[in-house]
């Protein structure tokens, strides 16, 4: 079982040379480095409330890793390297709960391949291909998520013929995307 740290009493801070050459982790060294340990975790993470746990979680760790530590070692320095790699630590747990919550969640979280990003650039040309009342009418139903009903009475038309152009500009989006050229289609009417 490990044995607790024992904190002196004396209320004699120490200087600066004192505590960073200290071999003992009293309150009085730890008052000392507590701001500059704050002020290094509040660069790192940008928060003061994630700043502050991660001091409370470094200090948490040097004392219940005391009694291991290297007897010759610097305890600012051990304060601060525990302090980072804390900080790594916490960002590499990050990264993995959001690649696990992104992967049940089924949406992917990798960063576009060189070919994703090929055909994500053919299909943004393709689309400014297409003609204007297309672009627009694709515009207002896929990525302003306006209903079929609002852009009907928005474009003052028929919901009928909202739903028909729709069908045209996306075929015509999908025939550009595909490399088709934009020839002209003769429809047979009846």
């Amino acid at each position: 079982m490990l044995e607790p740290v024992r904190m002196p009493t004396d209320d004699a801070v120490p200087s600066e040379d004192d505590a960073v050459d200290a071999d003992d982790l009293s309150d009085a060294v730890v008052r000392q480095l507590l701001p500059r340990l704050r002020r290094f975790a509040l660069h790192l993470t940008r928060e003061s409330e994630s700043a502050d746990d991660l001091v409370q979680s470094t200090l948490e760790r040097a004392l219940t890793r005391w009694p291991g530590r290297r007897p010759e070692g610097n305890v600012r320095a051990w304060l601060f390297t525990i302090l980072y790699r804390q900080f790594l630590d916490s960002q590499r747990q990050t990264r993995r709960y959001s690649r696990l919550r992104d992967w049940f969640a089924g949406s992917e979280a990798t960063a576009p391949s060189a070919e994703r990003e090929a055909i994500a650039r053919s299909a943004l040309g393709a689309f400014g291909r297409l003609p204007e009342s297309q672009r627009t009418l694709l515009w207002l139903v896929s990525v302003e998520d306006m209903s079929y009903k609002a852009v009907a009475d928005l474009l003052d038309v028929p919901l009928g013929t909202v739903m028909s152009r729709l069908s045209r500009a996306r075929s015509a989006l999908r025939d550009l995307s595909e490399g088709k050229g934009n020839e002209p289609c003769l429809r047979i009417l009846k």
